[in-house]
């Protein structure tokens, strides 16, 4: 007699565990996914305005200069009008490189805008030995107060037998 075959299908289900860690700490897959708390310190709505304002217009020039790029790219008929227009950007590229090095360079230094015009040097090097020199002639900036929120001149006199009774009343 033929054996007969028992065809049976087996059906594994797998479960997935969820593993929740311990108070405080933050799970594997979601340290992307943290909300940044807002920062102590507040800039005044005007500030961010402006700051909007000013970045909407340098967009606006960006997005106008391309159109002018692009209208004189596709005008080009012959190899030499596309070297022309390639140079001129070229030009223009190579300035701007140098406008964002040297704002680097006196942003890492903490010039003043007016004396950030006035560093000189063609490569990195030079222009941070030149900042370092004009930062010589700043005078840093003096902070408003170093009281740290006490100020010895209230007007009244402190005595410690007063404000240790007050302090006894307060505690019945």
């Amino acid at each position: 007699m033929p054996e007969q075959e028992s065809t049976e299908t087996t059906v594994e289900t797998t479960e997935e565990t969820v593993v929740t860690p311990p108070e405080g700490e933050t799970p594997k897959g979601d340290e992307g996914s943290t909300e940044e708390k807002p920062a102590d310190e507040t800039v005044p709505p005007e500030v961010l305005r402006k700051k909007l304002t000013d970045a909407n217009a340098e967009a606006a020039n960006y997005r106008t200069k391309l159109r002018e790029t692009e209208a004189k790219l596709s005008k080009a008929k012959t190899l030499e009008e596309f070297e022309v227009a390639t140079s001129e950007l070229r030009g223009q590229i190579e300035t701007l490189e140098r406008q964002i090095l040297i704002g680097n360079v006196a942003a890492k230094f903490e010039l003043p805008p007016a004396l950030a015009k006035r560093l000189t040097g063609t490569t990195e090097a030079e222009l941070e030995a030149d900042a370092k020199e004009l930062q010589k002639l700043v005078v840093p900036a003096a902070p408003e107060s170093l009281s740290g929120g006490l100020t010895p001149d209230d007007g009244e006199d402190f005595d410690p037998v007063k404000a240790a009774r007050n302090a006894r009343k307060r505690r019945y």
